[in-house]
């Protein structure tokens, strides 16, 4: 039956209006972190960069740049290569077994994230660590290595081993295969994943709050901002963040051929 064209223009505003509603609030921080106003309030007295300069001048942001980059790049090397080993693993298992254990390792995704940053903060202190970003970074590793696991091994399921297995039988030695023949099938979803995983781990704030101690990364720099200075230098801040996690995430998708 064809949609009446009342219906079509119904269901297209309110397609219209649901998108407005969900990127309002994003939108409205950008618009904000270029405007004059002190406080973010409409309508705006004009546009001004002077809320990144403030945030530029503010040593707290060089401080939580630094901590952000070191957990983040260390998160995304170490869950490459990690997650990369396992997926390789799992892909030489029965797929009943190998799917058991994908939705084992997946666990972590699914809790909701207040309990996992409770509970890897109650194992950290038990163990007599002092929070860091030594206690960041593993307990990052924790929901980023998933999304890893799966991405590879959604490529790796499909690789014939038995080239792998052969250039052994050559007498090439377990790396060289790997890095003559497995790599370059593979480099482009490597590339992805890893981006994918800095990006989660870039942007997460509840299970770094809770594991941190007293440094500070960009998501808890602005959660300290928001405490203590409001100014639309938060907005500026979380334009950066927002700037890097769509493109991180743009990239790791158009790498890895994501189609939805």
């Amino acid at each position: 039956m064809e949609t009446s064209p009342l219906a079509k223009t119904l269901w297209g505003l309110f397609g219209t209006v649901s998108m407005l509603f969900l990127l309002s609030p994003i939108i409205l921080v950008v618009v904000f972190s270029f405007g004059e106003n002190r406080l973010a309030t409409l309508p705006m007295e004009g546009l001004t960069f002077k809320w990144y300069g403030k945030l530029m001048a503010d040593p707290n942001f060089w401080s939580a740049l630094e901590n952000s980059l070191i957990v983040t790049l260390s998160v995304g090397a170490i869950s490459t290569v990690v997650g990369t080993l396992a997926a390789m693993a799992l892909a030489r298992w029965r797929p009943g077994a190998a799917n058991a254990a994908m939705m084992t390792l997946s666990l972590p995704v699914m809790m909701p994230p207040l309990v996992l940053a409770l509970a890897l903060a109650t194992v950290l202190s038990s163990l007599g660590f002092r929070f860091g970003l030594h206690t960041v970074i593993p307990s990052h590793l924790v929901f980023t290595q998933p999304f890893v696991i799966l991405i590879v091994y959604a490529q790796m399921v499909n690789f014939n081993f038995g080239m792998l297995d052969s250039a052994r039988d050559l007498g090439a030695s377990a790396r060289q295969a790997f890095f003559t023949i497995v790599l370059p099938n593979i480099r482009s979803t490597l590339i992805g994943a890893a981006l994918i995983a800095m990006s989660v781990s870039l942007d997460d704030f509840i299970i770094t709050f809770f594991t941190i101690g007293n440094g500070m990364t960009l998501p808890t720099l602005v959660w300290g901002m928001l405490r203590t200075a409001l100014d639309p230098s938060i907005n500026a801040l979380g334009t950066l963040i927002l700037i890097a996690t769509i493109t991180s995430s743009a990239i790791a998708l158009s790498i890895t051929r994501y189609r939805g």
